[in-house]
């Protein structure tokens, strides 16, 4: 960390960023205004509070500059102002990187398994995990075929029609269920879309009754998946683990034993999590 300069005068500008620090010229797609925030963050995150004159040094921005920034992340709710006039952090900034470390406690419990699970099955394993109205693909594992199904992580796919979304609904908070379905549009992707809320209703209730859920080429022609929950140490889901097969491989005799390695597997991943099958709500 830089030492303080005792022989600058109040109003001097800051020393010149270095090429390609957050206060000088910004690589091709970087938003300089967003790395300058960030930039105020880590130095915040770094010092339970500091002056203006020594954050502005730090950064290599002007004091007007940096006052700006503080105001609004203060504004925001990221950073406050002390009465002795040093800036810190809130606790809003631990909330947002808590989640981050939650989400990589999931991948790191799951992708082990996830790649025994494909393995097992040789067909692609997913995770999601629910994000607004949506699940999102956290994990993917690959078929070991040729002929797979193509998908990202990071793609967004609906909750009313997948194996995965399916899971998320039934086994998560109920009220955040009911709403979620409350406001779903239930549109049909393919002919075998559930779009009725009431059958939709009660194809959750068999969801949660025999503890995984299937996808019947209900989201993509041709693709059919099952599905079961990652559950916390409450015994809510936080996430779905999926296996997809094209049609022409799958075979129905074989569902109730690959629908047996699923759960399994997503069991092991909330164990993993914390979630105990004696102590709380088991998987039916």
């Amino acid at each position: 960390m830089p030492t303080k300069s005792g022989g600058r005068r109040t109003g001097d500008k800051a020393p010149g960023p270095a090429a390609g620090s957050p206060a000088g010229p910004a690589p091709s797609g970087i938003v300089n205004a967003a790395a300058r925030a960030f930039a105020i963050l880590e130095r915040l995150a770094d010092q339970r509070s500091v002056g203006l004159e020594e954050l502005s040094r730090e950064v290599g921005l002007a004091k007007p500059t940096v006052y700006r920034f503080l105001l609004t992340l203060q504004e925001l709710g990221y950073a406050r102002r002390a009465p002795d006039e040093r800036w810190a952090m809130t606790l809003k900034s631990f909330r947002v990187g808590s989640r981050a470390l939650d989400h990589l406690d999931l991948y790191e419990a799951a992708r082990p398994v996830a790649a025994e699970l494909a393995e097992a099955l040789g067909e692609t394993i997913h995770m999601g995990v629910l994000e607004e109205d949506s699940a999102v693909y956290v994990l993917k594992i690959e078929s070991r075929y040729t002929i797979r199904m193509h998908s990202r992580v990071g793609r967004r796919v609906p909750l009313h029609c997948t194996s995965i979304g399916k899971c998320l609904l039934a086994f998560g908070a109920p009220e955040a269920a009911e709403e979620l379905v409350r406001a779903s549009k239930l549109v049909a992707f393919t002919p075998g879309t559930i779009t009725r809320r009431e059958a939709f209703l009660a194809e959750l209730g068999l969801v949660r009754k025999r503890g995984y859920a299937l996808d019947r080429e209900e989201h993509e022609e041709g693709i059919r998946c099952i599905g079961a929950p990652v559950l916390d140490c409450d015994g809510l889901a936080v996430a779905a683990l999926s296996a997809s097969w094209p049609v022409f491989r799958y075979d129905e005799s074989e569902e109730a034993r690959n629908a047996s390695a699923v759960v399994g597997a997503a069991l092991r991943i909330s164990e993993a999590l914390g979630y105990d099958p004696a102590a709380r709500r088991p998987l039916p």
